[in-house]
């Protein structure tokens, strides 16, 4: 390591790697890149623990481009990030989205609906009889109608993807060291250098955040209050007799989600805001409430598809969201006073869908100083002080 980058990354799971790679293979930039990741096994990242999926229907213009852009990056990512004539296989299941409202949630649906279809997402609206009529295996009662994505939506090998990011950053230069950030050198309005708990003092040039659950915590070495918590999300794992074949994501109106995996699914549901505790300052809490499986989510699976009364739950794991408490979006971009702090944060359980998109516009920003390919300004940090929030309707 040397003592000196032009750039250091904090946070090296699947946002950190992929802004290293798309700013190291930027034939405009000849700096060097420092990535410093306390964990490189990531066995509790939020990338590790994701459940991996993509799609494109949001309610906000700027998340539908960057899935878009996301999207085809994963069509080709083998070769986009071959290193030595290996090519990476990163898993991508192309299955849409299935979004079910109620009467009370369809005038919403539909007009999240109109604002995917004038950003060119390939989405249809579907009555309850057509969606039966598509997913016989399905129970409509309670469903007013639905929305189906029928491209650039799916899931994928979230592992996979991190370490291949990975690999061509490192191909292309940038070190990776296992450390932690314990402070920020700030000089005015510029940051100099990171302090790291084994590798002492580091300068830099500019400091990029892709801390994931820990970025306010990051930020605050800066002086910077951030509203980014972390916010335990289960994830179950269950097992069922029945084929159920042609499963989509399945977003229920009550806010469950659940998918194909292997031979089994994932599901899980986001709590009431009353029960969705900051756990900031805990963040070594990976309890799982088993509980939750029998309490809540099997009678809703149940209730949804009939299949679903016989079947076995098998494990379960807890991942954090980087929650952004004030509109559910990605903070993004440079700090308004502090030019070379720049945010990749608080992507509220989005991160690695949006990390390609994200991952290139970060670059454009380090390289050239503005966006390039996606014009991502209006997820600032200067829309928290300014009173204009980007809300995303979409959380799940």
């Amino acid at each position: 390591m040397k003592d000196s980058y032009d750039v250091a990354i904090v946070g090296g799971g699947v946002m950190g790697s992929a802004i290293a790679y798309f700013l190291a293979a930027e034939p405009a930039f000849d700096g060097s890149i420092l990535v410093v990741e306390k964990d490189p096994t990531y066995a509790r990242s939020s990338t590790a623990l994701s459940v991996a999926s993509i799609r494109q229907q949001f309610s906000v213009p700027e998340n539908i481009r960057i899935s878009q852009l996301g999207f085809r990056f994963f069509e080709t990512a083998a070769a986009h990030l071959s290193v030595d004539g290996q090519a990476p296989d990163v898993g991508l299941k192309k299955s849409g989205y299935l979004f079910l409202a109620s009467a009370k949630g369809l005038a919403v649906l539909e007009r999240k609906h109109r604002t995917q279809k004038e950003h060119d997402a390939d989405v249809v609206l579907s009555e309850p009889d057509q969606v039966k009529a598509r997913f016989p295996w399905i129970n409509v009662d309670g469903v007013a109608g639905a929305s189906l994505g029928l491209y650039g939506e799916g899931w994928l090998d979230s592992f996979a993807l991190l370490q291949a990011f990975k690999a061509k950053a490192r191909s292309l230069g940038v070190a990776y060291i296992k450390d932690r950030v314990t402070g920020l050198e700030r000089q005015g309005n510029r940051m100099s250098g990171v302090e790291l708990e084994k590798g002492g003092r580091v300068a830099c040039g500019a400091v990029v955040n892709a801390a994931g659950p820990a970025a306010a915590d990051v930020a605050a070495m800066a002086g910077i209050e951030l509203p980014v918590r972390p916010r335990k999300r289960f994830v179950f794992v269950f097992r069922c007799r029945t084929a159920i074949p042609d499963c989509p994501m399945v977003i229920d109106p009550s806010g469950l989600y659940f998918r194909p995996e292997g031979d089994g699914f994932l599901t899980g549901i986001s709590p009431p805001p009353e029960e969705d505790p900051d756990c900031q300052g805990s963040e070594e809490d990976f309890e799982v409430d088993h509980g939750l499986f029998e309490r809540r989510l099997w009678p809703i699976l149940a209730g949804r598809v009939p299949a679903f009364e016989a079947i076995r739950q098998d494990r379960a794991w807890v991942g954090l969201y980087a929650y952004d408490t004030v509109d559910q979006n990605a903070v993004l971009g440079p700090h308004p006073q502090v030019a070379n702090f720049i945010f990749a944060n608080g992507f509220s359980g989005h991160g690695l869908q949006q990390a390609p998109g994200v991952g290139r516009a970060i670059g454009e920003v380090v390289a050239f100083g503005e966006y390039r390919t996606l014009d991502l300004t209006r997820l600032d940090f200067a829309r928290f002080t300014a009173g204009r929030p980007v809300r995303e309707l979409n959380i799940i």
